[in-house]
């Protein structure tokens, strides 16, 4: 395994005015002030309460109202920290969140994968996920894992305790969880990482796993959500906010309303995180996408619009001074075509000159409904091009080669210059691109990136070890498991 892709933040593309963003700011607090948000946790509204929020309480439980004073809302932002770590089983691969630097990790969580073997569409299982983790464990580009898969062969009540169970063993890197939400879950993998990390004290320094939580669009906060936030954000767990309205459908049919919405919703969870567990870690997260009208499914062929989505979540982010995780690639393609790469590249590109902290998206088709393994190795190739460009080139007087021009001349070549015997290797060169002339290619069967990719995986499972777990470690881990999985199903049958 080499070292993990550290993408830095070279660029901050100003696509908005500050007065742009204030107004954007400025709307978003006021829905939270003449709208609010709707919630069905008890505990949020009587905490809610207590601080001296508006709330009005629902019938039976549910549909609690909380209204947001203005300059409650910033106070609590104020509290959450810009800089931490998510720190990695192994230590070489802590992410520092330091605003110098982004990271790039698998996406989540279809419930179909691509098989390897045959090239067709199928359920994915807990197995997948152990494959992935491997493959993302190996390949540099990823910095951090999400559960790509549902785990459909296991019993859903403990399902996200299940898909993460089945990376611990298979990476060495940060694990984002993004499935456990609520507090059962919650409970469960604090447990697994004390078992991991050796004591409370060592998580809460220095989480190898972090998490989020999403507001149902637009504008309503279930209760086994506010649950997990709240319990993992004690134990130190760093806990982003996700939004993910669609314009026209959970959100107005514009792209600046929709962006304004999804701004209002991550506010409010911060503030909820930070009433809860004031100066816990959390991040912004916005997934905000586009309908298609026709189907009403995300729109599959998505193209700039989709850009200055993804590209508003940092920029909000920066303004607020808390990181940022966005959504990047995230085809609609059903296939590695010339769609995917399309999409995916522009994509890749917008990530790198709007920066933010995270980047998600590797490895998915039809708009994060299926996983590819083959595509997490191709679009781990369109990401390593991204590095190449975003590191920036060499103008040092070394690089320039000055003396190597005066001694070639006029009409000669470089071949067999000094310089060029000590530069050669510095060219990026791609194990996935095609590299042959036409009739090496045609000889060769003409060969197609996919099925490059497909190769590269089968070697990748075959050859890599992850560091391995310490001994008596995964034994433990399978005995929560399992002890887990025998309370849901007894709580199941009461």
């Amino acid at each position: 395994m080499s070292e993990i892709r550290r993408y830095p933040r070279r660029f901050d593309l100003e696509i908005f005015t500050p007065g742009e963003i204030q107004n954007l700011h400025d709307k978003s607090v006021e829905i939270l002030e003449r709208v609010g948000i709707s919630t069905s946790s008890d505990m949020l509204v009587k905490r809610m309460a207590d601080e001296g929020q508006k709330v009005e309480f629902g019938q039976g439980g549910e549909n609690h109202r909380i209204w947001f004073d203005p300059k409650f809302v910033m106070d609590k932002v104020a509290l959450a920290p810009r800089h931490y770590t998510l720190g990695a089983r192994n230590p070489e691969n802590d992410l520092p969140i330091d605003g110098q630097h982004m990271y790039m990790s698998t996406d989540g969580c279809p419930a179909h994968i691509i098989d390897i073997e045959t090239g067709e569409r199928r359920n994915s299982t807990k197995q997948d996920l152990r494959d992935i983790a491997r493959i993302a464990d190996y390949l540099p580009q990823i910095g951090m894992l999400w559960q790509s898969v549902s785990a459909n062969d296991e019993v859903v009540p403990v399902r996200p305790m299940h898909e993460t169970h089945a990376q611990w063993p298979n990476t060495s890197k940060h694990i984002m969880q993004m499935t456990a939400v609520d507090g059962f879950n919650a409970r469960g993998l604090l447990e697994m990482l004390e078992v991991l990390q050796g004591s409370k004290e060592a998580i809460h320094e220095r989480p190898i796993m972090s998490n989020f939580q999403c507001i149902i669009s637009p504008l309503h906060w279930d209760g086994p959500p506010v649950d997990a936030m709240d319990m993992l954000g004690a134990a130190g767990i760093p806990v982003g906010i996700c939004s993910m309205p669609m314009a026209a459908a959970t959100a107005p049919a514009s792209i600046g309303g929709t962006i304004m919405l999804a701004n209002a919703e991550v506010l409010s969870g911060v503030v909820i995180m930070e009433t809860l567990n004031p100066g816990s870690r959390t991040f912004y997260v916005s997934y905000a996408s586009t309908i298609d009208m026709g189907s009403g499914f995300m729109n599959p062929t998505w193209g700039g619009e989709e850009n200055w989505l993804e590209m508003s979540g940092p920029i909000m982010a920066r303004f607020y001074d808390i990181p940022s995780v966005h959504s990047t690639m995230g085809t609609g393609s059903l296939a590695h075509d010339w769609q995917a790469g399309a999409q995916n590249a522009m994509s890749a590109f917008a990530s790198m000159v709007v920066s933010g902290d995270i980047m998600t998206g590797v490895g998915s088709l039809n708009a994060d409904n299926i996983f590819s393994l083959a595509g997490l190795v191709l679009d781990s190739e369109i990401m390593e091009m991204a590095y190449q460009f975003v590191r920036g080139i060499d103008l040092s007087d070394e690089a320039l080669g000055l003396e190597s021009i005066v001694n070639v001349g006029p009409g000669g070549h470089f071949l067999g210059e000094e310089h060029t015997r000590k530069h050669m290797h510095d060219f990026s060169r791609s194990k996935i691109m095609n590299r042959l002339d036409w009739e090496g290619w045609t000889e060769a069967g003409r060969p197609t990136p996919e099925e490059t990719a497909k190769t590269e995986v089968a070697r990748i499972l075959a050859e890599h070890e992850p560091d391995p777990l310490p001994d008596g470690v995964e034994a433990e881990l399978d005995r929560i498991m399992a002890a887990y999985e025998k309370e849901a199903l007894e709580n199941e049958e009461d």
